[in-house]
């Protein structure tokens, strides 16, 4: 049928080429609209002064550690799992002194630009450069997504790295070496790229020499054996990651079993995507399928791909969040984008104009949906809170007496949140800023070993380790006590267990307020 003639003859055909509307000559625009949005990215930076989020402040402690020849701990109180990538960008950011974890942050908002690019690719390649361009849309206006990035999460270059791998494999089936580089670095970032790097592999050696099946398969296994070689020489155990994490994903309560996967997924995606794109990604994956099957193979195979990593992770014992289904989540976007923008693979005729007229259609119920869903000013906040929340701790632990209080002990704040912010800012060693929550299990520990109680499995509990329990000691007789004083703050970085103790929340006895600024009060004791 006419309508539904492609205007991309399939390859082989010898039909004669239409001349390209302008939805198919869209790269110059594509072009200008991205320089613009970069423009809008570095005015974003400076008018919302961002920091790290608690992982990445981590990786950058580690990298510092490492600059200053310090060995590295990674076992603490819900410390973050390493990642060895993030450890190398850690340390050669201490070049940058003070100015490190603001670097940090326009690297992952560099990174997400080179993901927005990514996914225009992915989509034009897949179809048209509307599609394309509606792609990188969604990706911008999926708030989780640039929210991630101007928090400083590492998932935003691991995503970068998926999709330009992607899309490399796609300009050039079996690519091999440079394919295999990308997903190599990627499991630096995150373990889900071994089992990408493992599949690929399968891919690539099927039709390959010896030699390079040699090649593939070191590229391939690089990212675990790096990652366990930086385990074994920092803990003497080079599955200490997977176990720890696992152990901290059952303290953390992200564990799921496998039954409940299946069930868990749809909400995910719709959590990141939200429903009306979740609902075109399927529409879109039809037409799709149904208009040139092979251009649709690549966001298939990223979405089928992200899909196995999640329910390997999760079947491992690793955290089962939403967050990790950000990548196979790309795909819905540009299947998505092809419900949208699908038209335009089609020559003129009724079939397309009427698909045309109901994407229309489409985006005008899909931004009022947006629309009375939306609260921007919860994001301003959210974005502005990072910024004065790091302004405040800093004068906090900027102030003479505090200084002063540091020299009698160590620095406390209520729980983990605001542990690798704190050491950053002060410029302290590990070990010197403590959670009064692990204070209050250490001691806890102890009472109950002394008592001969028992745990859940019937063991009887032991007594913590000597160094731990004086640790705990020493935070009660001097040193800095952080208190969070707003309720705003209180949620986010006092606040993460109902069943943690209410005092916490309060400086241990004796100690005096010295400061107080809008989220945080000082108390020292000497």
């Amino acid at each position: 049928m006419e309508g539904s003639t492609l205007t991309r003859p399939e390859p082989g055909s010898t039909s004669a080429r239409p001349e390209p509307s302008i939805w198919e000559r869209g790269d110059r625009v594509a072009k200008i609209a991205f320089a613009l949005l970069c423009v809008g990215f570095v005015v974003g930076f400076f008018v919302f002064p961002t920091y790290p989020v608690y992982d990445s402040y981590y990786s950058l402690l580690w990298g510092r550690d490492l600059w200053h020849g310090d060995g590295l701990v990674f076992d603490g109180f819900r410390y973050p799992t390493q990642h060895p990538l993030t450890i190398a960008a850690g340390f050669f950011l201490q070049f940058f002194g003070e100015w490190a974890d603001r670097l940090w942050v326009a690297l992952i908002l560099a990174s997400f630009l080179v993901l927005v690019a990514g996914l225009y690719r992915l989509g034009k390649i897949a179809a048209t450069p509307l599609v394309g361009a509606i792609a990188a849309g969604l990706l911008l206006t999926r708030f989780d997504y640039p929210f991630l990035a101007a928090r400083g999460y590492l998932d935003i270059p691991y995503m970068a790295l998926i999709v330009w791998a992607a899309i490399l494999e796609w300009q050039r089936p079996r690519r091999g070496i440079s394919v295999l580089v990308m997903l190599s670095l990627a499991g630096l970032l995150r373990p889900e790229a071994w089992f990408l790097a493992a599949m690929y592999w399968c891919w690539v050696a099927w039709k390959a020499t010896w030699r390079q099946r040699f090649i593939y398969a070191a590229l391939a296994a690089s990212g675990p054996l790096i990652w366990c070689a930086v385990d074994y020489v920092v803990t003497g155990d080079p599955m200490f990651s997977l176990n720890y994490t696992s152990a901290s994903a059952e303290d953390l309560g992200r564990q799921r079993p496998l039954s409940e996967l299946p069930s868990a997924i749809p909400g995910f995606f719709q959590n990141l995507v939200k429903l009306p794109v979740f609902v075109a990604a399927g529409v879109g994956l039809v037409l799709g399928v149904v208009i040139s099957p092979r251009r649709m193979l690549m966001p298939i195979v990223v979405l089928v791909a992200g899909l196995i990593t999640f329910v390997v992770l999760g079947v491992a014992g690793a955290s089962v969040i939403e967050r990790y289904l950000a990548v196979p989540a790309l795909a819905l976007m540009v299947l998505a984008a092809v419900a949208i923008g699908g038209w335009t693979m089609l020559l003129p005729g009724w079939v397309r104009t009427t698909w045309m007229v109901g994407a229309v259609a489409l985006v005008i119920l899909g931004v009022g949906f947006t629309a009375t869903r939306l609260n921007l000013a919860r994001f301003d906040n959210e974005l502005r809170f990072r910024g004065q929340a790091h302004e405040d701790l800093t004068e906090v632990l900027s102030d003479p007496q505090v200084k002063a209080g540091l020299r009698c002990g160590p620095l406390t704040g209520p729980n983990h949140k605001i542990v690798p912010d704190a050491r950053w800012i002060a410029g302290t060693a590990e070990g010197t800023v403590l959670a009064r929550e692990w204070v209050d299990r250490i001691e806890r520990q102890q009472r109950d070993a002394d008592a001969g109680k028992k745990n859940s499995k019937g063991e009887k509990i032991v007594h913590p380790d000597p160094e731990d329990l004086a640790r705990a000691k020493a935070s009660h007789e001097g040193g800095v006590a952080i208190v969070v004083t707003s309720r705003f703050a209180i949620f986010k970085h006092a606040w993460s267990d109902r069943a943690d103790n209410p005092l916490i929340q309060v400086p241990p006895e004796g100690f005096k307020r010295v400061k107080t600024t809008r989220f945080y009060a000082a108390y020292v004791r000497c």
